[in-house]
């Protein structure tokens, strides 16, 4: 018989399920998608995406800037100091903390997020390089610390860490595009450097930043076999849903993402999830 659960450790459970309440509520592909990682990269990819997402609403819940850039310097710090703390009031603060000891993410790669988050306080359109940038720290590196969760401290192949980037940057413009609509009406934002008007996409444009996303995943995808098993079929479940995004986005005219958001249907997403099990199981061993 298992031995009782200490009064910190049935904390400890407590808040890594918070975090999946985060992302089950934010995210149905990511939830999705996590389903077909192994059970302890699962929950350190909750506990990941909780706090990601915790920094992202601090910038985009419509606060007044000044009064969202003292929560987000705020937060930084309670973050980058968690690994250091055993106990945080905040679960989703806690739930990470765990992971960050477990999977050694870099605090290089923390700060660059949250200079990307940052970002979004000051800056409503960017440069090709301000672009390059802010993808870096919003997307890339997070990346970077899903492979820390992926391999925890194991050797890495070659190539796999430039796959993980590729990936980021991909769905993070694939979201850029899916929200073009959403992100300059409410938020005053316009991402891509590309556009001619903040508000308003064409065609040419369009095309231009599909087969930008096309690149990223077609080199991501190059990696996915340098994954361990446990991890890569959650990985490729993932590209599968987003890929299925851009087909729609691709079919879809310009205008209509700009008045619209694209959406995969979930029977869908639930056919392409069920490829990836029936992949998983073809191949374990």
């Amino acid at each position: 018989m298992r031995a009782s659960l200490s009064a910190l450790e049935h904390y400890d459970r407590c808040a890594e399920a918070a975090a999946a309440q985060v992302m089950r509520h934010y995210s149905t592909s990511f939830s999705l998608a996590t389903r077909l990682l192994s059970p302890r990269v699962r929950v350190d990819i909750r506990n990941l995406y909780a706090m990601v997402r915790t920094a992202d609403e601090i910038v985009d819940a419509g606060l007044d800037p000044q009064d969202a850039a003292v929560l987000l310097d705020a937060y930084e710090t309670t973050v980058r100091a968690a690994p250091s703390q055993r106990f945080h009031a905040d679960p989703v603060v806690h739930a990470y903390a765990l992971s960050a000891r477990r999977c050694g993410f870099h605090d290089e790669h923390i700060a660059e997020f949250f200079a990307s988050m940052r970002c979004d306080l000051t800056r409503t359109s960017h440069t090709a390089e301000s672009f390059k940038t802010y993808v870096r720290g919003s997307a890339e590196v997070i990346g970077l610390l899903c492979l820390d969760t992926f391999y925890a401290g194991a050797l890495r192949p070659d190539g796999v860490e430039e796959g993980a980037e590729r990936l980021g940057a991909a769905f993070q413009k694939i979201n850029f595009l899916r929200d073009l609509h959403e992100d300059s009406t409410e938020l005053g934002r316009a991402y891509f450097p590309t556009l001619r008007e903040p508000d308003k996409l064409d065609e040419e444009t369009k095309a231009a930043i599909i087969s930008d996303i096309r690149e990223d995943l077609a080199h991501a995808r190059t990696a996915m076999d340098l994954l361990p098993l446990g991890s890569r079929v959650g990985v490729a479940a993932a590209a599968a849903l987003f890929t299925e995004l851009t087909d729609l986005l691709e079919a879809t005219p310009a205008r209509e993402i700009m008045a619209t958001r694209v959406s995969v249907p979930a029977a869908r997403k639930a056919v392409l999830i069920s490829r990836a099990a029936a992949h998983a199981a073809r191949n374990k061993g």
